[in-house]
Order: structure tokens, then sequence, then C-alpha cells
């Protein structure tokens, strides 16, 4: 079965592809990359200090 790599779209095998669902290692970085970067983000709330555990909100007070 053959895949679109979600970076380059080009088409490449499934079966024994290390890099999956990627088409190379090239792509793999590229996509990990715009994750540090904050090219990607999953939306959600931001925290605040009520919803951290007491341990952690005594470190922010510090």
């Amino acid at each position: 079965m053959k895949i679109k790599c979600p970076v380059c779209k080009q088409k490449k095998e499934w079966q024994g592809n290390p890099y999956r669902p990627f088409c190379s290692e090239r792509c793999k970085l590229i996509d990990l990359g715009a994750w540090a970067s904050e090219e990607y983000k999953i939306e959600g709330r931001l925290e605040d200090e009520t919803d951290m555990p007491p341990s952690e909100q005594e470190r922010n007070n510090d």
C-alpha cells in the first residue's frame, strides 16, 4: 500500500518504510522542525494557576 507523505505529498510504500508516515528522514525532520518552531499548534485553553497542583503554584510564586 502506498501513502502520501504529509510534507512533500510524494507517494511512498507503507510497508518497510522506517520513516512512515513520511517518505524520508528529511520530511520527518521538516515536520519536527515545524512543531519545534510552533508553526503547528494544538488549540486548547491556557493554563492558569488554579489548574496547577499546589506544588507547582508555590514554585511559580517564588
